[in-house]
């Protein structure tokens, strides 16, 4: 009885969720460093009823590199708006886009409108400022638009129930690299790091407004590719390390056989956890995140990268390697979590800061930093000898021992301030506090990045 009643909402029967369609738009994305073209590829009709809220159709937070703005073509209204993020974004601060042109495919989802509508996407200029890059108008009703149907819905797993989707968030966890043999070891993982993302706050608070859905599609071979080892995978998501040469970022490009997958079950977010033991993970804001399930850090892998898919959290460290280039100038970030610390500009999270903290706030910075460089040096010889995953798993652990151990005797331990080193950089970013899983591998959010999650919670939930 209960999987009927499973298959019967996912299907988007009365009674379970309004009847909405979702529509979704796939387009190309083409470019390099210094310009960028969109091109219509389809329209596409989602198989299962568009999970989101009726109310919250406007995005108040743009939290993303673009946006899009979908408006009727007669009267002109806004009828929805979403930030986000994508990999070509990234991509094109790499130093491959200075030599080359590439093309991503992406895709943007919103419910189907009645009638024609213009589609706009902005893009963040040299100062942050959304400016419009592309507009194409499409017909949701054309007969030539695309139908795809749940073909995977029957090996949808609903790990949480907490309510309708058009109320809650909807999370979807995908697996890549299970064979049939080991569904029951990804139902697990999926069930242990659900679990352990609502042991964290605020996520722990507010688990009654998220649903929980799991779907891993059956591949030949066990785990995913890693090019830097020689190994190779076709698995069905395409999930690979080694994502813009960074053998720890786990990525795929591969998004119209990822959405054609996801669409078998409702989700405003999603996290594809790969059948892997190697450290690594990547998380790209409104477009998904990963996380090796087999590491020692699965939990902290899922966790803080989903920090970056659903809230649009920076990342707070700065000693260890990134593909892409940090900004020249310093800009005001528009992600909640770090700030330029701009003279004649308040605090960005001055409300949550003591009035007498001081700013910028001092900590151990320089003894950090001897140690954190040293021991980014063994890791990379670790990778470059092909070391055994343990002898990782070991050196990470003594890595966070010993910085926990320097950070609990830190006079500001307990501030909300604003600590130098941030946003990849070490001058010129801050953060809010002295430690935070966007920073390290502990298990707290700082307060800051826990109020852009609750934002978010409340602009995708009732």
């Amino acid at each position: 009885m209960f999987k009927f009643f499973i298959t019967l909402c996912l299907f988007g029967v009365s009674n379970c969720y309004a009847q909405v369609n979702t529509l979704r738009v796939d387009f190309y994305h083409t470019g390099d460093a210094k310009e960028e073209i969109f091109s219509l590829d389809q329209v596409v009709i989602e198989p299962l009823a568009w999970p989101g809220a009726k109310t919250q159709v406007l995005d108040t937070l743009d939290r993303g590199k673009y946006r899009f703005i979908v408006t009727d073509s007669k009267t002109q209204k806004v009828l929805f708006t979403r930030s986000f993020s994508s990999i070509y974004g990234e991509w094109e601060t790499t130093a491959e886009a200075k030599k080359i042109k590439r093309t991503f495919h992406e895709s943007l989802r919103f419910p189907q409108p009645q009638s024609n509508v213009v589609i706009t996407i902005e893009k963040r200029d040299h100062k942050f400022v959304f400016q419009r890059v592309w507009t194409t108008e499409i017909d949701p009703n054309h007969y030539l638009n695309h139908r795809e149907s749940a073909s995977y819905q029957p090996q949808v797993i609903a790990i949480e129930q907490n309510g309708s989707p058009t109320e809650k968030v909807d999370l979807l966890i995908l697996g890549d690299g299970y064979t049939a043999a080991e569904m029951d070891k990804f139902t697990q993982s999926a069930k242990a790091m659900t679990e352990a993302l609502f042991a964290t706050s605020p996520f722990k608070q507010y688990r009654k407004h998220f649903n929980v859905w799991a779907l891993a599609p059956v591949t030949e071979e066990s785990g995913v590719s890693r090019p830097s080892t020689n190994t190779y995978h076709d698995s069905p998501l395409g999930v690979t390390y080694d994502a813009f040469g960074s053998e720890r970022y786990v990525l795929t490009s591969d998004n119209r056989n990822f959405r054609r997958i996801a669409s078998s079950a409702p989700y405003d977010f999603v996290e594809i956890i790969v059948n892997n033991d190697t450290y690594g993970g990547g998380g790209i804001f409104g477009l998904f995140s990963t996380a090796a399930a087999n590491s020692d850090w699965a939990n902290y892998l899922f966790i803080h990268e989903f920090g970056h898919h659903f809230a649009g959290l920076a990342d707070e460290y700065y000693t260890s390697s990134v593909a892409y280039s940090t900004p020249q100038n310093l800009i005001e970030p528009y992600e909640p979590n770090v700030t330029a610390l701009l003279p004649g500009q308040p605090l960005k999270w001055q409300h949550l800061a003591e009035k007498h903290s001081d700013v910028p706030t001092t900590w151990p910075k320089a003894e950090y930093e001897t140690h954190s460089y040293q021991y980014q040096k063994i890791r990379q010889q670790l990778r470059k000898d092909n070391k055994p995953e343990a002898e990782m798993d070991k050196l990470f652990h003594q890595n966070q021992q010993i910085v926990e151990t320097m950070f609990s005797k830190a006079d500001n331990k307990d501030v909300i301030g604003a600590f130098e080193g941030a946003n990849y950089s070490a001058k010129g970013y801050y953060r809010s506090e002295l430690n935070c899983i966007m920073f390290t591998r502990t298990e707290k959010f700082c307060q800051v990045c826990q109020q852009g999650i609750v934002d978010m919670i409340k602009l995708y939930s009732q």
